[in-house]
């Protein structure tokens, strides 16, 4: 037992003895069983460390058992595919990843158990495109975020979803909390971040009329934006299928078979597959698909945290994406120099694992709050909790203080993927020959996910090459996913010019966000349409105004019944058991 093994298991026993550590194939194993998960997650915090490929971390919480929701639906539809390359996960990474892969000539299938592509973390986020200030240069976040962040203006052209970057700005008080910001300055020279500085009140204003009148300094940076990462989804799905990717939803990873180090054939509920490479993009069920393919190095510990959206009459209050230093303290003061010290050195810190509370302008000129972070054993976990709710109104009224809670129009929680190691890990695979793990992709995931795109498409690429596949270019890939109109971002000339042309455009579906029939039925004519609820409003935003859908709910269902053919009760809300209608109350001839 070497020393450095000798110190990790006594840090792991001073969370709880009974703890069983191992060392296997290069990995940190825990074992056991506790009642307390704040305590499991503890202890796999303590046995991160660069001396091995990761954690594993199978201490049992007592009591409690996982459930997966898998689909409904089993059937033999896809027995006996066998694609090139089988992309497991219909989120940013996943999609982003088909295509890219689209632009070569090969068999492309992605797997996504959900009703629609963005079901899961993808969807359940802020939208922030990160400038990824307080990595380290090494660190996958940070080169992958860096990478990511350039290449937005490009991508937002191509596929048609909206991007702004106005900036992101780190908020704080008293003078000396600017040596955080001085930090993290210097920082950005390391990272090569351009543009980034240390501005005063004055000069805040000028970004920020609204700015909270607490507020003295400020880091600015640039490079920041944001977009709809729902629409980002949906726009990189979409053009992978124009490219002759198939996507195939409702379709879950069950099994596997792995002989010597190879991964012959995926079961799922609709039939067993047999692709010649696997990517790993399952967000939180990342370390159990990599289980399956014998790949295992990691543990997602899963976080969840909630974000509440505000009127679109209190986004004025913001431009960027204006963060409160989390050093910062509004009530009252750090009381000595050695708590200001400590305080700036958590803020630096490997502990520190959440960029805090945030106030996001977004793309469709809402405010959005949030979001907390709290771990939880439960992968699936989208609840969200009175407490929570006001804790973060009420510090988020501090930052932007022209907001109230009366403002609130939705809210909602997300999941995010984070490994003990709290950096991405995005490799091959090191026990299984033909597999790419995409894992620990959280916070900036969404920022990050086209350039882990890039790295996975050409390990793909090269595994298929060197296994005797000859891989050519795809000459008629077209980056280009064909655009839409969108009414509330026309002239009246613009609208009264489409209306004369297709009547459909003439008639207001959502009076909140202008939504027209004609956008609704252009959602359904492309290349991956999804007949639910959840599926126009992602693509169209019907039903995320001030009245939540209540005015456009039953217009859209009747939009989506007759476009489908069948009947209103046909029409889920998401998956086939959220229904909406269970039948007539009266007869239809009354």
């Amino acid at each position: 037992m070497s020393k450095s093994f000798e110190k990790k298991v006594k840090k792991i026993h001073e969370v709880d003895p009974s703890i069983e550590v191992t060392e296997e194939r290069g990995c940190i194993v825990l074992r056991g069983e506790l009642d307390d998960w704040n305590k499991i997650v503890r202890a796999g915090k303590k046995a991160a460390g660069k001396e091995y490929y990761g954690v594993i971390n199978d201490i049992k919480l007592k009591g409690f058992e996982p459930k997966v929701k898998l689909p409904s639906v089993k059937d033999k539809l896809y027995d006996g595919s066998t694609p090139d390359v089988l992309i497991i996960g219909g989120g940013l990474t996943g999609c982003a990843t088909a295509r890219e892969l689209s632009k070569y000539n090969l068999d492309i299938m992605l797997i996504e158990k959900g009703p629609d592509v963005s079901s899961g973390q993808s969807s359940r986020n802020g939208g922030a495109v990160h400038v990824g200030i307080n990595y380290s240069p090494k660190s996958g976040k940070h080169i992958y975020c860096h990478r990511g962040n350039a290449m937005f203006e490009q991508l937002s052209d191509e596929l048609d979803f909206p991007f702004e970057r106005p900036g992101h700005l780190l908020i704080c008080k008293e003078k000396w909390e600017k040596i955080l910001l001085y930090v993290l300055w210097l920082n950005s020279f390391r990272l090569h971040i351009d543009g980034v500085k240390v501005i005063n009140r004055e000069e805040l204003l000028k970004l920020e009329p609204y700015a909270p009148s607490w507020t003295n300094y400020a880091l600015y940076m640039p490079t920041g934006g944001f977009m709809s990462p729902y629409k980002f989804n949906i726009a990189l799905a979409e053009n992978a299928v124009q490219n002759g990717a198939k996507i195939y939803l409702d379709t879950a990873c069950v099994g596997m078979e792995v002989k010597d180090g190879k991964i012959i054939s995926v079961e799922t509920n609709r039939g067993t597959i047999y692709p010649k490479i696997v990517v790993n993009a399952a967000g939180v069920y990342t370390d159990v698909i990599a289980d399956m393919a014998g790949d295992r190095t990691f543990t997602i510990h899963p976080r969840k945290g909630t974000d509440i959206i505000l009127d679109k009459k209190v986004g004025k209050f913001i431009n960027s994406t204006m963060d409160k230093s989390p050093i910062t303290v509004i009530e009252g003061t750090q009381k000595g120099i050695k708590a200001k010290v400590e305080s700036v050195k958590f803020a630096l810190s490997h502990e520190n694992t959440s960029k805090g509370l945030a106030v996001i302008h977004t793309v469709d000129k809402n405010m959005i709050i949030g979001p907390n972070a709290t771990e939880t054993p439960d992968r699936e976990d989208i609840s969200t909790e009175k407490d929570i709710f006001d804790m973060i109104v009420r510090e988020e009224m501090k930052v932007s203080e022209g907001i109230k809670p009366s403002d609130v129009i939705a809210y909602f929680t997300g999941v995010r993927s984070p490994s003990y190691e709290e950096d991405f890990q995005v490799r091959p695979g090191i026990f299984t020959e033909n597999i790419l793990e995409a894992a620990g992709v959280q916070s900036p995931g969404a920022t990050a996910a086209p350039a882990i795109a890039l790295d996975l498409a050409k390990w793909a690429v090269e595994y298929l090459e060197k296994n005797g596949v000859a891989v050519t270019r795809n000459t008629s890939f077209n980056p280009r996913r064909p655009k839409k109109p969108h009414l509330k971002d026309m002239t009246d000339e613009e609208r009264a010019k489409l209306i004369a042309e297709n009547p459909d455009y003439g008639q207001i579906v959502c009076r909140c966000e202008e939504i027209s029939k004609g956008e609704i039925l252009d959602a359904l004519d492309s290349p991956l349409p999804v007949y639910t609820l959840d599926a126009i409003k992602r693509r169209c935003r019907p039903g995320m105004g001030r009245c939540q859908g209540g005015f456009c709910s039953p217009l859209v269902l009747q939009i989506l019944a007759e476009a489908k053919g069948c009947s209103l009760e046909d029409i889920k809300k998401s998956t086939e058991s959220s229904t909406i209608l269970f039948g007539n109350t009266k007869n239809r001839g009354d």
